[in-house]
């Protein structure tokens, strides 16, 4: 039996029970691996609270990296200590010992980028990698703004979308976050607790706006994200960190200038195991050729994650927050 986080009624961190479950024996196709290191995601707490439900009782977790314990039959190209990550395209579940996947969901690590670093970055990596190259591929020049600037996903973007050539106007809570988002690449960063986003976005662009905003906040920044954008921008909501978003009037989007919107997630852009190698194999290729250096902001034991989701909660977190397994 290994130990693994279990949920059996949503609410707040409380309900992260430490306990055991069986990890089972890999089947054909299948591969059962023992994590290192397990990523925290916003996604969890969406999980946990029921905002997103899934059928109780349930363990979190999205993403991990690990070794190759086992491997089922039809299984030819891992082999028993191989090390491996995945990111969130498909069941939940990272937050124990030992789980067994499917092949398909899982990626070689390269030896250059060590477990907790995959952990740090496989979801949030591989949803910057679909938001700037395939939501709205990101040319140079481009005027973004980016929320949550210094949080996980937005380091890594700032990093992405410096090496693309963008111009990144970022939205953060507090000077130290400001700064930490000027250090990975942001052009411009804007307080919202005491700046008027819109205004200060059209003063950056000189009226202009910005040619596509990625919101994860949601419904505090939502309004102000979107009057952000120039004629035909593109709004990308994929995150509800202060709460969901209000229903919107299509025709309000004609009124703002014609303007694009939608709601990506992993699982559309990574479902079969060619998108998931090709985009995986991207994001490697940036880590690798030090484009990103994923900020790991705190480490805890995976008993612990309970606290480390009340920090998630209450933005104390900057960067990435690996669990150690």
């Amino acid at each position: 039996m290994d130990g693994a986080i279990v949920v059996r009624e949503t609410g707040g961190p409380r309900v992260l029970e430490w306990s055991t479950l069986e990890p089972g024996e890999p089947g054909p196709g299948e591969v059962l691996v023992r994590h290192t290191a397990v990523g925290l995601n916003f996604i969890d707490v969406y999980h946990r609270t029921g905002l997103y439900p899934l059928d109780l009782p349930f363990t979190p977790g999205v993403e991990g990296a690990g070794v190759v314990e086992a491997v089922g039959g039809g299984v030819d190209d891992l082999e028993v200590g191989a090390r491996v990550a995945y990111t969130s395209n498909g069941p939940v579940g990272s937050y124990r010992e030992g789980r067994v996947l499917d092949r398909s969901r899982l990626v070689r690590l390269p030896d250059g980028i060590s477990d907790e670093t995959a952990a740090a970055v496989m979801v949030k990596g591989a949803t910057v990698e679909y938001l700037v190259r395939r939501t709205y591929p990101v040319q140079r020049g481009d005027f973004v703004l980016l929320t949550a600037a210094a949080g996980g996903v937005g380091l890594v973007a700032c990093q992405w979308l410096r090496a693309l050539g963008a111009v990144v106007i970022g939205t953060v809570g507090s000077e130290e976050k400001a700064e930490l988002a000027r250090e990975n690449g942001c052009d411009h960063v804007i307080l919202y607790r005491t700046e008027d986003i819109t205004a200060r976005v059209r003063e950056i662009t000189d009226g202009k706006g910005c040619a596509v905003a990625y919101d994860s906040v949601g419904k505090s920044t939502f309004e102000a994200s979107l009057d952000s954008l120039a004629r035909r921008g593109m709004m990308v909501t994929f995150g509800n960190a202060s709460g969901p978003v209000e229903p919107l009037p299509p025709l309000s989007l004609a009124r703002k200038g014609s303007l694009y919107l939608t709601r990506p997630s992993v699982a559309h852009y990574y479902s079969t195991r060619a998108e998931t190698k090709e985009g995986l194999g991207a994001l490697f290729d940036m880590i690798l050729d030090g484009h990103i250096d994923p900020h790991i902001g705190a480490r805890y034991p995976l008993r612990e994650v309970a606290d480390a989701h009340r920090a998630l909660e209450n933005r104390e977190t900057v960067g990435s927050t690996v669990l150690l397994v």
